[in-house]
């Protein structure tokens, strides 16, 4: 009986916390005109954390070069001090990066020598960065890039990327190295909150350590001198990669006026055998980014002191239903044209609750629609705090016991036992007086022989 009460115990933590902290993965995609060429994209406001367009972000893709906004999450994170550990580099790594058939991207020039691992996550992010890659992949993986990616795949499941699995820290192809580009999104959202990520994705010129020539960005959406009609002035990062099978991929970032916003573009037109070497996923990064700033703003869609509904009591003192407000204000991303009759917010239980009730209390949590389309959900706490009536509570408990079903079946158990025991009781009665006449009349009869 105390495991079945820990269990249940165990299930409900599990149930209220689910409820708190999940979030709803639906989004809205608003109607713009923007021409677009990936197969996969997922574009986020990063000051909401509201998806705001997407098409098809959860199919498998290969990301290619994007890789190694995980590898980067790994070393980091695995480091100390970026700025002044060191790492040799290796000739049999470089060797090994130009035998798979991949090419470097300036750390042939240091061999033998030794580099900080910024410099070394610099040339990761900045050029393609194959060779960063595998050296800092031998590296931490003692030897074992196997072991490296390993710990790739388990950073991407803690992060809850459920569509990706990684099984080398480069982005070359394979046919099991793939994502997704919601789980795209995920990675690099993390990414940016780690040390020096956001400077060195951003970053177009950069002179590694005694180094007379610069390693330069192949991001042309952030290189002014050389990215021609790609340079998107807002941009600010992050990573791009191409392969056959992978097609254009791109994470990007762009501020503007206090808006932020993230779109990874996967698997857009490329041949390399035919003469079409247009970046189209810079093209429609910077097209959907001018729809979002031009085109949506910041609302306020409900406040935490605005009643979203009423939610009846039970066992209260001197009421019988209270308000519902939300945790928080709703801060949300709308077209400019909306109007306010476009937000609806649905309570997703109305049940009664019982009393007391302490203001702040969750209560249950709320779905909230665009236009008939879900995309977010958020909690809904008590407005006021509610006694509890003892009265009350013990007449409901009462009425709660006298109507249960397990007391109704008791109730007839009894009445059965109670028929059955008078059925017996007579029966035997029956018996007992039939044997008392029998021995009287033999009895009689001895008599009178």
């Amino acid at each position: 009986m105390k495991k079945v009460l820990r269990f249940l115990s165990l299930f409900l933590v599990i149930g209220v916390l689910f409820s708190v902290f999940s979030v709803c993965a639906s989004a809205v995609t608003f109607d713009n005109t923007v021409t677009v060429y990936s197969d996969s994209i997922f574009m986020v406001n990063l000051d909401t954390g509201m998806p705001v367009y997407e098409r098809d972000p959860d199919a498998k893709r290969y990301p290619a070069s994007l890789t190694k906004v995980m590898t980067y999450i790994v070393a980091c994170e695995y480091f100390d001090d970026i700025e002044n550990t060191r790492i040799e580099i290796k000739q049999s790594i470089i060797d090994q990066v130009l035998d798979m058939g991949m090419v470097t991207s300036g750390l042939e020039w240091h061999t033998g020598e030794s580099l900080t691992v910024l410099d070394i996550l610099y040339n990761l992010m900045i050029p393609v960065g194959h060779d960063s890659a595998m050296v800092l992949a031998d590296y931490i993986g003692s030897g074992s890039v196997d072991a490296f990616v390993g710990m790739m795949n388990e950073k991407a499941l803690a992060l809850g990327c459920t569509g990706t699995h990684f099984t080398n820290p480069t982005g070359i192809h394979d046919d099991n190295h793939y994502t997704t580009a919601r789980d795209m999104y995920l990675m690099t959202k993390y990414a940016l909150g780690l040390p020096m990520f956001s400077k060195i994705c951003a970053t177009s010129t950069y002179y590694i350590e005694d180094d007379d020539y610069p390693i330069i960005t192949t991001n042309y959406m952030i290189d002014p001198g050389r990215g021609g009609d790609y340079f998107y002035t807002y941009a600010t990062g992050i990573k791009n990669g191409t392969t056959n099978e992978a097609g254009r991929c791109l994470v990007a970032t762009a501020v503007y006026e206090g808006y932020a916003y993230l779109c990874v573009s996967l698997h857009a037109p490329y041949n390399e055998n035919k003469d079409d070497l247009e970046q189209y996923c810079m093209l429609e990064a910077a097209d959907l980014f001018r729809w979002a700033f031009l085109n949506l703003t910041f609302v306020t869609a409900t406040t935490r002191t605005t009643p979203v509904c009423e939610q009846k009591v039970d066992h209260a003192w001197d009421t019988d239903s209270i308000l519902l407000v939300p945790e928080s204000d709703l801060n949300v991303v709308l077209p400019n044209d909306y109007a306010e009759g476009d937000i609806k917010i649905v309570p997703d239980n109305t049940e009664s609750v019982s009393a007391p009730i302490t203001a702040g209390d969750i209560i249950t949590t709320a779905t909230v629609y665009y236009k008939g389309q879900e995309f977010d959900k958020i909690n809904l706490v008590a407005q006021d705090s509610v006694n509890v009536s003892p009265i009350l509570y013990f007449t409901d408990a009462v009425r709660s016991v006298l109507t249960s079903v397990w007391f109704l079946l008791a109730v007839a158990v009894i009445v059965v036992l109670f028929i059955v025991y008078i059925t017996v009781s007579a029966s035997y009665s029956r018996r007992k007086k039939a044997r008392e006449r029998n021995e009287r009349r033999r009895s009689e009869r001895r008599n009178t022989r």
